[in-house]
């Protein structure tokens, strides 16, 4: 357990002349508001904020980031206000300790719109003072720690939430360590069985590769030695996700990961980085395609590195990363390296460029009102790496790996982007799909009456894109919208001797357009377009029942057909019943959508059809977050029901005898029906397994899909959607 002390320790080690005594009073401040508090390990809730501080006393930051996180839970979780923190501890501290805290007076209405307006919130402290999100992630690492006291389901919720944000952010600020600590201990609780197995099978390796790097780092500085080059060389097993994702990339087991040792060689200076990977490339084979020199082209985070990968003594893949004393600072701690406590947390005018996702994330958050598309947006901008080609005037631009030319049109500017219609790539023309390579001249051709295609949605990668194209899309729906919801309420408004232009401006309308939370007549028009309300919904409102219901009865007498029926009246009835409720009602009629295949347990929104009642999409469903949001409906599962749904899963493993007998056992054995399943062998002795299940929520088809990873030869489990 962390002691005051050892923070005291930590700080004055790096920092001689900080003051220790503000230090202290938080402390006592912080032990006081928190005084009988424990968390779910059974500690003193001030263990906590006491560790988070140690983490950031790790990172060499400056007083105020230590004091605020040993302050940072105190007005979220006591009696503690803002004014007291500012009175005691002044207004930087203040600032950076309401940055950290979460909305949790505010009711919201989803888990989403929770976390999108708490991650709204924490970047507009961010683009203030970076050092915000250095608490948090601080943080998140200590609860990461911790999360085997918390409830399988919490583990789960705030493992994906670490792996899809708080991770990418580290990368992001090129913090590499805390990255590689989130990412493995978020895989540890995500996928507990591959963890398991990967942690297993190393440490039965553990004696063999550990003597391996003493071979190759004795022989290494010997090298260098006999070359008079100056090197510190280390040798280290590569981290559980790392290899994760290689297995998964790649389709390949453990035993088939050859490259799972790295080594580092830290210099004095630059120049020495190019002759000792020269010194490397005399002793090993260099692999083609796999010497990146980060150097000359550094990464978007500020990453500087040599790395190169070559064919060892034995015949196995062995990496090496070489880079100077300071370029290894800035690798390990990111931004928090070249940290000026002057500058109170601002980002130098020099380094604007490469934290220029800040400034993204700003105007996300300014544009994206939807929290489910801000949500998908901010986790799309955070996890990609990145490529630079050029414009045709020689121009460098930054996109992310899998950049296509449509990416690259809208990065340059909407206009162009909307107007696309085909591209050359280093003089050749190619599809607008085609993915952009580093180095490439990008030509974009336009036409003025071009406009943006769906399809795009299913190949773009750049945030920016996929926002511009779904408002795009969401714009053309309304205005299609509103204009078939007036030429209804038209209709409906002479069939009924009302005249329109007094409906529009009389009280009743103007109060039912508060009602709906709508600022004009056009969101009427769309939400009866949309079919969202009817337009007798309206002129009911402003014409006596009396005169509505004559006019019906004469209709009846004179068999006339109305203009349109009324919504609910036409979808009740006629569901499966009890599995979902549309506000709180459960026999409307309801389709499940393909793109997405919802599950009980998924966060889940209505898109309401046009004669197919309501339809049934997953909240971050690619196609509702290219929808305009006035056609969708809150909707809820209904619990209590006990009806399954189907899932799908694929299974890729090695292809041997026997082995889809074992995963159908394991489905099973699960309590898990299978309607259908399907195996295909492919060329490099692997098979390609989709079961089809039936399930009754998230966490059953979890326990599948566990059950499965367990399996010797599988390779790899993933939910197919579609």
């Amino acid at each position: 357990m962390i002691r005051l002390n050892d923070i005291l320790d930590q700080v004055s080690q790096y920092n001689p002349e900080a003051d220790l005594d503000l230090i202290k009073k938080a402390y006592v401040f912080s032990a006081k508001a928190h005084q009988g508090q424990t968390r779910r390990s059974g500690e003193p809730y001030l263990v906590h904020p006491v560790a988070v501080a140690s983490i950031l006393a790790d990172m060499k930051m400056d007083i105020s980031s230590i004091v605020a996180a040993i302050l940072h839970d105190t007005v979220e979780d006591t009696v503690a206000t803002l004014e007291e923190i500012e009175q005691l501890f002044g207004a930087e501290v203040r600032k950076l300790v309401d940055g950290v805290t979460k909305l949790g007076k505010i009711k919201f209405s989803s888990n989403v719109e929770k976390q999108a307006e708490n991650f709204r919130k924490m970047v507009l402290a961010m683009a203030q003072d970076i050092r915000v999100i250095l608490i948090k992630l601080a943080d998140r690492l200590h609860n990461m720690r911790t999360l085997e006291f918390m409830t399988e389901e919490k583990q789960v919720e705030i493992s994906k939430e670490t792996q899809e944000i708080y991770a990418p952010i580290a990368n992001r600020l090129g913090i590499q360590e805390m990255k590689v600590e989130l990412e493995d201990l978020a895989f540890k609780y995500l996928n507990p069985e591959m963890y398991k197995g990967i942690a297993s099978q190393i440490e039965k390796r553990k004696a063999e590769l550990q003597s391996y790097i003493d071979e190759v780092k004795d022989l290494v500085s010997k090298k260098l030695q006999e070359h008079h080059l100056p090197g510190e060389v280390s040798g280290r097993l590569k981290h559980y996700y790392s290899i994760h994702r290689k297995m998964e990339h790649q389709n390949i087991t453990l035993d088939e990961v050859h490259d799972i040792i790295a080594f580092r060689i830290i210099v004095d200076d630059l120049s020495q980085c190019y002759a000792i990977l020269g010194l490397i490339h005399s002793l090993w084979r260099p692999i083609p395609g796999r010497f990146k020199d980060y150097i000359a082209m550094p990464k978007a985070n500020n990453y500087q590195s040599l790395h190169t990968t070559v064919v060892a003594s034995k015949g196995e893949r062995v990496e090496f990363q070489i880079r100077t004393r300071e370029m290894d600072e800035i690798a390990e701690r990111g931004i928090a390296a070249h940290w000026k406590y002057k500058e109170k947390g601002a980002i130098e005018s020099k380094d604007e460029t490469k934290f220029k996702w800040i400034r993204q994330l700003l105007e996300w958050q300014r544009d994206l009102n939807e929290p489910a598309e801000f949500m998908d947006t901010v986790k799309l901008d955070l996890f990609t790496d990145d490529i630079y080609v050029f414009t045709p005037n020689g121009e460098l631009r930054e996109l992310p790996q899998g950049g296509t030319p449509v990416d690259f049109a809208y990065d340059i500017h909407t206009d162009v982007g909307h107007s696309c219609v085909g591209a050359r790539v280093n003089g050749r023309i190619v599809p607008l799909r085609y993915q952009l390579h580093s180095g490439d001249a990008v030509e974009i051709m336009t036409q003025k009456n071009g406009r943006p295609n769906k399809d795009w949605l299913k190949f773009v990668v750049t945030s920016r894109a996929k926002a511009k194209i779904r408002q795009y899309i969401r714009q053309e729906e309304r205005d299609t919208a509103c204009t078939i919801g007036r030429q209804l309420l038209e209709k409906e408004c002479e069939r009924y001797g009302v005249s329109i232009s007094k409906l529009l401006k009389s009280t009743e309308v103007s109060q039912y357009m508060q009602e709906i939370n709508t600022k004009d007549i056009d969101g009427i028009y769309v939400a009866i377009g949309y079919g969202k309300m009817m337009p007798l919904d309206l002129i009911s409102r402003f014409l006596p029942k009396e005169a509505v219901e004559a006019v019906e009865k004469k209709e009846a007498k004179e068999h006339v057909p109305t203009t349109i029926g009324r919504f609910v009246s036409k979808i009740r009835g006629k569901s499966s019943r009890g599995l979902v409720k549309v506000n709180g009602i459960s026999d409307v009629l309801i389709t499940f959508g393909k793109c997405c295949n919802a599950v009980p347990g998924d966060a889940i929104v209505g898109f309401v059809t046009r004669g197919r009642g309501i339809s049934v999409h997953t909240i971050d469903c690619p196609k509702i977050l290219a929808s305009d949001s006035a056609r969708t409906v809150p909707l809820e599962w209904d619990t209590s029901s006990g009806l399954t749904r189907n899932a799908r899963i694929k299974v890729i493993c090695v292809d041997r005898p026997g082995l889809l007998s074992s995963m159908s056992e394991a489905i099973t054995d699960q309590g898990v029906n299978i309607k259908e399943a399907s195996a295909r062998a492919m060329d490099d002795k692997k098979a390609i397994n989709i079961f089809e299940v039936e399930v009754r929520d998230t966490a059953q088809l979890r326990h599948v899909m566990n059950a499965l990873e367990k399996i010797k030869g599988v390779i790899q489990v993933e939910r197919v959607r579609s």
